[in-house]
């Protein structure tokens, strides 16, 4: 991981919705969209809400017509996260957007270009301490032909590049259109640059980092179905990330928003941007030594453990007794499964051993106990008692009893001592 980039920092709510700062020293905050009409009030606030519940920390709205603005005031009221609007075409729309009341602008500058225009909604927020994003997306510059001379001065220096003439026009547009922004002495602006090819985004977005101090908002446009999009997306920010480029993201699926909220935290978690919040789950993959439905025990697992566990537990659910005793060592809770029935340990000490069809609801009892043990300061997270044993392989819960009492192997014993 290299260091994070220093950028510059604003603040998007307020008390109603909370603070969420972005960039600076500002954990990296994870934004997602809504999928329905804005002006459909009650569907747009249980939307906004389910997202907000999920985990976003700004979440974002469409407000193509009149009618969408005019039901902000109401939304805004209904709601409890920084709302973004999503301005494409006509300015009127971001100031009737900050009339009413919204927390933040997102500006195409391949859509809204006239500088008189664009002035009025900047000196709107200005006035009101509203940020603005400007986002550049592949899509809606790719015909602009602005600045010609500088285009080219730009093409001939990323000539060498894959898809050079692309990034030069990204960084011409945004070079031209933060002029405005900087002639109006107004520095509350986040920027982005996406495109639907991973390898373009980590180009343009190392690129633009050298030239921008502002905060960068990472995202792959159009990234597709979750099959798909998250490892199109994983590949592009998490590389980013992982370089110390990036202030805040948005995953971008053709599926439910709250896959986009989900996958870009777990991402942050992994990387160390965030501290995780809520149980940590691993898993082994399948093999055919498994002797449990792990596909199923998992699923379940999760579900069961989501709601109910705060703190940060590492959880891992092991199929059998070969390399789950050494893979679950890590956590502080860990069950390993054989001849359908689990094991199961609290910080390498085994308190359990039970059928399959009592595992889960054990597994949460032990989940709950131990956290309230650590709440209560009489354990740590992370802090393993002693070692895990693993049971002999072929006794109890071996996977060769049967094949020993058909004469097929020679009986072998592990010492437990």
């Amino acid at each position: 991981m290299n260091t994070r980039r220093v950028t510059r920092q604003f603040s998007v709510g307020n008390e109603h919705t909370g603070i969420v700062k972005i960039g600076g020293d500002a954990p990296v905050s994870v934004q997602t969209m809504t999928a329905g009409y804005t002006w459909d009030i009650d569907a747009c606030v249980a939307e906004v809400n389910k997202l907000s519940d999920a985990g976003a920390d700004v979440v974002r709205v469409a407000v193509p017509q009149r009618k969408d603005t005019e039901a902000l005031p109401e939304i805004l009221n209904q709601t409890r996260v920084p709302i973004v609007a999503d301005v494409h075409f006509h300015y009127k729309r971001a100031l009737e957007a900050i009339e009413a009341g919204v927390h933040k602008i997102r500006l195409n500058p391949g859509n809204i270009s006239d500088r008189d225009q664009v002035n009025s909604v900047i000196d709107a927020c200005s006035e009101r301490g509203i940020p603005i994003r400007v986002g550049v997306n592949e899509g809606s510059i790719i015909e602009r032909k602005d600045k010609e001379r500088r285009l080219e001065e730009l093409g001939k220096f990323f000539a060498d590049r894959r898809q050079g003439h692309m990034i030069a026009l990204m960084i011409a547009k945004l070079e031209e259109y933060m002029e405005i922004f900087e002639a109006r002495d107004f520095h509350d602006v986040a920027i982005s640059a996406k495109s639907i090819d991973p390898r373009l985004v980590i180009d343009v977005y190392s690129e633009i980092s050298k030239r921008f101090d502002y905060p960068l908002h990472l995202g792959v446009t159009h990234a597709g179905p979750k099959e798909t999009g998250t490892i199109r997306t994983v590949v592009a920010l998490g590389t980013l990330l992982a370089s110390g480029i990036g202030d805040t993201i948005r995953i971008s699926y053709a599926n439910d928003p709250v896959y986009e909220v989900e996958d870009g935290l777990e991402m942050l978690y992994c990387l160390g941007l965030r501290e995780r919040q809520g149980v940590e789950l691993i898993a082994c993959p399948t093999c055919g030594r498994i002797q449990v439905d792990l596909f199923e025990l998992i699923q379940a697992v999760r579900k069961k453990l989501t709601n109910a566990i705060e703190l940060p537990i590492k959880v891992a659910v092991m199929g059998c007794i070969v390399n789950g005793p050494g893979e679950a060592e890590g956590a502080d809770v860990a069950v390993f499964a054989g001849d359908r029935r689990g094991i199961i340990y609290v910080q390498g000490v085994r308190v359990a051993n039970v059928p399959e069809e009592e595992i889960l609801d054990r597994l949460l009892e032990e989940c709950l106990a131990f956290e309230a043990k650590v709440k209560a300061g009489d354990a740590q997270l992370g802090e393993k008692a002693v070692e895990i044993v693993p049971p002999d392989p072929i006794g109890e819960l071996g996977s060769g009893k049967d094949k020993i009492a058909a004469g097929q192997v020679e009986q072998i014993t592990i010492d437990q001592s």
